[in-house]
């Protein structure tokens, strides 16, 4: 009996320590385009939901330029910590993992690829940019003697390499306390991701120091991938029965036979987010929040244009909190709005239009000038924001000019030189019908009835007429 009982209690232990993930279900996300706060978040919520439903394995399918580095390190973080294997899978044919995207690759319990795909050039991108009188952070020193020569030995190279195989041998060294800071952190953090999980951390180096990039053959030579695998169901059967260490325990990663994969959506939120973090949304927000404000200001309480402004401006705020954005470039693109706008209310025949635009255009492309992918301002849309408003600001003038020429249609300005209709015989005084109201008039010449006079000048409510000898013939022309 005790026997039994021991061989009982046994089986349910080998049970517990089976495949993990024993309900065969498969959780596939999707991290397509630069990398930033949304998508980072979506796939956070995705791993911690996989860990919920104790699925058998986290799919992320990814194809990405790169993105930013706090919400990469937020990914990695959770794959690192996350009880169910991780299997990052670069596809389809064409899709690259290039910066941000090769740390998760390699972070990752397993590392696929689909043929024709690549990863690498993960040299970390400095977002105040370099001063202008200093060399670039990964271009040698000007004081530096060329590679492969000695301070001694001027001329003369490594027997046997060019000038190219010495300059690809040593890479050159960041220029700045800061630059090498920021570039040992990296290469560091790269390392122990590729050590983890026994791949290549040399090459990890490479793809940090020199931007080396891979192609999927060339990767898996390189012990940098596990798998390469043309779709995901090639993927399920070769990664099954492999043995992955998670959260520090070895798992053996079971995908083989009746698998539910479920690809999971992103929520109104992530998609949220994803768009206002968009640099070209960032900017029209900005752009309509100032506008609105500028309304409310010259027209108090109509309020619509006040709640509006305060909204967008509050939403770009939060877009450039988690965008990297060149503080000069916010500047000039509001001093853009503020002139376009002025140009509306003060009119300066396009001279304040002119310089708004110039503003705004010098202001957009600098202000996202950052040179991580993803989180620049398209030419086009900046060419196109020019385009319109040069086009609306001509029809204002337009609209000016015209005004002009009409002269004016109120007040004093109106009436004198108007053309009235005497509306009874007199010699010195009599009625005049002008602009839709009858006037007392006043006339040095006999005035006929139905006669047009000319009006010469207005005091108080009376005219000053004259004749002009014409008669208007049209019916019903006063109301008394």
């Amino acid at each position: 009996m005790l026997r039994r009982s021991r061989a009982a209690l046994a089986a349910l232990f080998a049970l517990a320590a089976g495949p993990a993930g024993a309900e065969g279900l498969v959780l596939q996300l999707e991290l397509d385009g630069p990398l930033g706060v949304g998508n980072a978040e979506y796939i956070i919520n995705g791993i911690e939901q996989a860990e919920e439903r104790n699925a058998s394995l986290v799919i992320i399918r990814m194809d990405t330029p790169g993105g930013l580095v706090n919400p990469m390190r937020d990914i990695v973080k959770a794959i690192l910590g996350s009880s169910v294997p991780v299997a990052t899978y670069v596809a389809p044919g064409g899709a690259r993992a290039d910066s941000a995207g090769t740390y998760i690759l390699l972070a990752s319990h397993i590392a696929a690829m689909a043929p024709t795909t690549h990863l690498g050039a993960a040299t970390p991108v400095s977002l105040g940019g370099d001063p202008p009188d200093s060399p670039s952070p990964f271009e040698p020193r000007p004081d530096e003697p060329p590679k492969g020569e000695s301070p001694g030995d001027e001329g003369e190279a490594a027997p046997g390499n060019s000038d190219e195989e010495q300059h690809e041998a040593e890479p050159p060294r960041p220029d700045s306390a800061m630059e090498r800071k920021i570039l040992n952190d990296a290469v560091a953090y790269i390392r122990a991701l590729a050590e983890a999980h026994g791949r290549n951390a040399d090459w990890a180096e490479k793809a940090v120091r020199d931007a080396a990039t891979l192609t999927a053959e060339a990767a898996l030579q390189e012990n940098v991938i596990d798998v390469i695998a043309a779709s995901r169901e090639e993927l399920l059967a070769k990664i099954d029965g492999r043995e992955v260490t998670v959260d520090n325990e070895q798992v053996t990663v079971a995908t083989g036979g009746a698998m539910t994969v479920e690809e999971v959506e992103p929520g109104w939120r992530t998609k949220f987010l994803t768009t206002i973090s968009n640099p070209e949304i960032a900017v029209l927000l900005w752009g309509l929040g100032f506008t609105a404000l500028i309304l409310e200001f010259f027209h108090p309480g109509a309020m619509v244009p006040g709640v509006v402004g305060v909204i967008c401006l509050l939403l770009g705020a939060y877009a450039l909190q988690i965008i990297p954005v060149n503080y000069a470039g916010l500047a000039l693109l509001l001093l853009g709005f503020a002139l376009i706008i002025a140009e509306a209310f003060v009119p300066s025949f396009g001279i304040l239009g002119l310089g708004g635009i110039a503003a705004f255009c010098f202001g957009a492309i600098m202000m996202f000038d950052s040179g991580i992918p993803g989180f620049g301002i398209s030419i086009v849309f900046v060419v196109t924001f020019a385009v319109l408003t040069g086009a609306a600001l001509l029809l204002i003038l337009g609209y000016i000019m015209k005004l002009r020429r009409r002269g004016a249609v109120t007040g004093e300005g109106s009436i004198v030189g108007g053309i009235g209709t005497a509306m009874e015989d007199f010699t010195v005084e009599g009625r005049v019908w002008l602009e839709g109201e009858a006037w007392h008039a006043v006339s040095d010449a006999p005035v006929r009835k139905d006669e047009e006079v000319l009006v010469r000048r207005l005091e108080g409510l009376t005219l000053y007429v004259e004749p002009t000898g014409r008669r208007d013939r049209s019916e019903a022309q006063f109301q008394t």
